[in-house]
């Protein structure tokens, strides 16, 4: 495993994603994306993701510089085409609309489609956060292959379909819940495989239906489990809704066709605090409730009590002192990047 300073990763994404076409401001905000996974401690959507981006944009699946399009637009809502650009800086653009529009009629929503990878769900609602906004964020990835085998099946008929609720607070860090309504994120696998590591059990089945720990078995024909368990019916529930706000109601549709482009299907929703209670005395109150959960005794073997979105915050402190890990295979495949595109004067060394 190898280490590296945030900002050189971050100048890194950048330059290459430049040199295969990206325009500036698109290319800011997937190295940006890329690395606060990184800093979040979730590698599966950090800067492994970079040779995957590449392939897309050389295969017509990720177009750098497409049109951002508001197809349908009221004073709180908006239906926005995304034309097959960088999901990151689609949606960012979509959040920036959606807050404006919350903080003018108090509620809004929006529906993005036909738009590559988004990443991590959390930075678009924190974002609605900082202005004093709850926010609810439901994604689907449309037509394209399936992860994940309904309860009680075994063949993969739903996305991860994560969702994400984020509200604001006097914390350092945003207070948040950023999941996938599958047992794990499908890119979390990779990270496993990489890594020739067993995944826990509960994850995945395999082709015939038989519970594994062999990240490999997923790529033979299995399938992600619901999240849940034995009461898995609860996380096929939210994969099932995810889909209908992210899939049916952005237009992409449901099913399959393994040779679709990845098209990340998004609704995101905000409201303003202060139309229902004043927002300071909000802030406090999760303050305030957080000490209160965290007063509980402790468990047999309990490390402690952390409020959803703690861990992440922590993380971050600490990698941004010690650097990010990143597997040796994965920085092979950025440095073959680098010198593609002769970068090694630009990026230099860390």
């Amino acid at each position: 495993m190898l280490n590296f300073p945030h900002d050189y990763l971050r100048k890194v994404s950048y330059e290459i994603f430049k040199a295969a076409g990206t325009p500036n401001q698109a290319a800011i905000a997937v190295a940006e994306g890329l690395i606060t996974s990184n800093l979040a401690g979730h590698d599966s959507h950090g800067v492994g993701q970079v040779p995957i981006y590449v392939d897309r944009i050389k295969a017509g699946h990720i177009v750098p510089d497409a049109p951002f399009v508001i197809e349908k637009e009221t004073r709180t809502t908006a239906v926005i085409n995304g034309n097959w650009g960088f999901g990151f800086d689609v949606t960012n653009r979509a959040t920036d609309i959606l807050i404006q529009k919350a903080l003018d009629q108090n509620i809004a929503a929006v529906t993005v489609y036909q738009q590559s990878h988004i990443g991590r769900l959390t930075p678009y609602a924190a974002k609605c956060a900082e202005h004093g906004l709850a926010a609810i964020m439901f994604t689907d990835s449309g037509r394209t292959a399936k992860a994940v085998a309904p309860f009680g099946g075994r063949g993969r008929r739903l996305g991860t379909n994560p969702i994400c609720i984020c509200v604001p607070s006097n914390e350092d860090g945003p207070v948040f819940i950023d999941m996938a309504s599958s047992a794990v994120a499908a890119n979390k696998l990779a990270v496993y495989r990489r890594r020739n590591e067993p995944v826990p059990e509960g994850w995945i089945i395999d082709k015939d239906g038989n519970p594994t720990t062999d990240p490999n078995a997923y790529a033979e024909g299995g399938a992600l489990l619901p999240i849940g368990g034995d009461l898995g019916y609860k996380g096929y529930g939210l994969s099932f809704m995810g889909e209908i706000f992210s899939g049916i109601m952005t237009t992409l549709g449901f099913g399959l066709d393994p040779d679709a482009k990845h098209n990340d299907g998004s609704f995101i929703a905000a409201w303003r605090i202060d139309a229902f209670t004043d927002l300071d005395w909000f802030k406090q109150q999760i303050t305030d409730f957080i000490k209160f959960v965290k007063s509980s005794p402790l468990s047999a073997g309990s490390r402690g009590i952390m409020y959803p979105g703690e861990i992440e915050k922590d993380m971050e402190a600490k990698l941004r002192v010690e650097g990010i890990p990143v597997e040796e295979s994965v920085w092979e495949d950025i440095t073959n990047l680098i010198q593609e595109y002769e970068l090694q004067s630009i990026v230099g060394t860390p």
